[in-house]
């Protein structure tokens, strides 16, 4: 059975190429199926950290997940539900929901693209300033004006 070895594995052994000297350049080898090698499993090579399979007994990464998706469908569903009833604990729920949704959100572009512990920190206390004055202004809104139900209703109308 003839297969594509690198060089790199045949000299491992002791066997010295003899007019090729880059480890790199491949030929094809006939290799008895006894001398094969296995191949390696990817995960025998990743080295993992303790601290991420350690089974920790908190489970509050995977209820705030689930949580998030949780939110995601309730928002889908308040939509029409808005539409059709529209009144001020609608208003105030969309208020809560939508602030907390974009909350979760930016937090996790915050994780992804912020390093350094005084940047994160920073970025953290910036995006809760936020996320209070944008519920503290929806709820301004839904108290002194129309509300965000007949807001939305107004705009689609024109």
């Amino acid at each position: 059975m003839a297969t594509v070895v690198r060089l790199t594995s045949v000299c491992r052994r002791g066997v010295t190429p003899l007019f090729y000297q880059s480890a790199l350049l491949a030929r094809p080898v006939v290799i008895p199926h006894k001398q094969r090698e296995q191949p390696y499993l990817l995960t025998a090579r990743i080295h993992s950290s303790q601290a991420l399979y350690a089974g920790s007994v908190s489970n509050a990464a995977s209820l705030h997940w689930t949580a998030e998706r949780v939110l995601s469908i309730v928002l889908l569903a308040m939509g029409p539900v808005a539409y059709y009833s529209p009144g001020p604990v609608m208003d105030y729920s969309l208020a809560a929901a939508l602030t907390l949704h974009g909350h979760w959100g930016l937090g996790q572009v915050l994780t992804d693209y912020v390093h350094g512990d005084a940047k994160i920190k920073l970025a953290k206390a910036g995006l809760f300033v936020l996320s209070t004055v944008t519920f503290a202004g929806l709820c301004y809104f839904n108290y002194n004006d129309v509300g965000i139900c007949k807001a939305i209703a107004l705009l689609w109308s024109k």
